[in-house]
């Protein structure tokens, strides 16, 4: 029972979100004593499952994006040619965790207008450093005798890359997008004062009524969001390193192989 136990409680979860961003008018009761002066209790300037869905879709937008580019940075500075280039690639990644994001969307709102553009940008920027360091550790902590073998086997530095390295460093890689979603989820609901629709909406309508149900429909359903991509993505990074760990046990290439096949 214990085993079950938290796979029933993320279960739980799952169903208490779900039944909250779409039937939200059913919590009314537990909510009603944070209002005040017949304030409505839940949110009606827009639709939670609305909020929800393009929240994530933000998050999911800059994810995608800051992961091509550190992925691609790190990738540069582990080869011989591009090696020069990581106290360069370095300062870069470190720009988004340099400047806050209040100040990101700032400098971006006269230059890309309001919006989800200037959001974008700062979660961008910030989800850059933890996904670029992991990576850059995957690539430089591979098993020496698995990138040997490989190199002997005749592979190219390409195939090198797409076969061996970057599928051993998938479980490290995983960990720093993981830990950069996390920090995008709560980041973007500072979006809502530069006019992104986010989740950030209800906790601003909240703090400007001072109704306290709203800021803590929005806070709920962010925290919730969190916890539940954070263990979806754990479990996927588990699995990553489960399958890699076996198929970082391939036997090192001794030529039985071509002596067997020749006297076939």
């Amino acid at each position: 029972m214990k085993a079950w136990l938290p796979l029933l409680l993320r279960l739980a979860l799952v169903v208490l979100l779900v039944a909250f961003i779409t039937s939200p008018g059913w919590f009314e009761p537990l909510l009603k004593p944070l209002t005040e002066n017949n304030a409505p209790v839940i949110y009606n300037q827009g639709s939670l499952l609305t909020l929800t869905l393009l929240h994530l879709r933000t998050v999911l937008i800059a994810t995608v994006a800051a992961a091509i580019v550190a992925v691609a940075l790190a990738i540069l500075v582990t080869r011989p040619a591009g090696a020069e280039f990581l106290p360069l690639s370095r300062s870069l990644v470190n720009i988004g965790q340099t400047f806050p994001p209040v100040a990101v969307l700032a400098l971006a709102v006269p230059a890309v207008g309001f919006g989800e553009k200037p959001t974008l940008i700062a979660l961008f920027l910030y989800g850059l450093l933890p996904i670029f360091e992991n990576a850059l550790t995957g690539l430089t902590t591979l098993p020496a005798n698995v990138v040997e073998a490989a190199r002997g086997a005749g592979m190219t530095g390409w195939q090198r890359l797409t076969k061996v390295e970057l599928p051993l460093s998938a479980p490290i890689i995983l960990g720093g997008i993981r830990l950069s979603v996390v920090i995008s989820l709560a980041t973007a609901t500072i979006g809502s004062t530069v006019a992104a629709r986010t989740l950030g909406e209800v906790i601003i309508a909240g703090l400007l009524s001072n109704n306290l149900a709203f800021i803590l429909q929005g806070g709920l359903i962010v925290a919730a969001l969190a916890v539940l991509i954070y263990d979806g993505l754990s479990a996927v990074e588990r699995y990553a390193a489960r399958r890699m760990g076996r198929e970082a046990d391939w036997p090192v290439p001794d030529g039985r192989d071509d002596f067997n096949r020749s006297n076939r």
